[in-house]
């Protein structure tokens, strides 16, 4: 039931409407610490999901949100579930996304 749930979440994430995305983002770094290591099974999904665009967002508000999120992510996950997705994003990302992705892996 997680993975539906955050399948339809996701969507949200990447959202038209600025607004919504933020919202998202800023929701998504409150469930973090609650649901912890419980992510795990939708983690893959859910990273691309936050940072595709949302780390090069010219918006300052979801810029803030999307690093707050990765910020929580790497508080109250393993880092080994991170990892990989990480690496993930820091190889194929650009921009301030990328330098985001690659300090956060160092």
């Amino acid at each position: 039931i997680l993975f539906q749930i955050f399948d339809a979440f996701k969507s949200r994430l990447h959202d038209s409407n600025s607004k919504v995305t933020q919202v998202a983002l800023e929701t998504m770094h409150k469930m973090i610490p609650l649901l912890k290591d419980n992510l795990s099974p939708v983690i893959n999904m859910l990273i691309p999901a936050m940072v595709d665009n949302n780390l090069n967002s010219k918006n300052p508000g979801i810029y803030a949100a999307a690093t707050n999120v990765i910020q929580a992510l790497c508080q109250h996950l393993d880092n080994y579930l991170l990892l990989q997705p990480f690496c993930t994003k820091a190889q194929f990302l650009n921009g301030r996304a990328k330098q985001d992705m690659t300090e956060k892996l160092a």
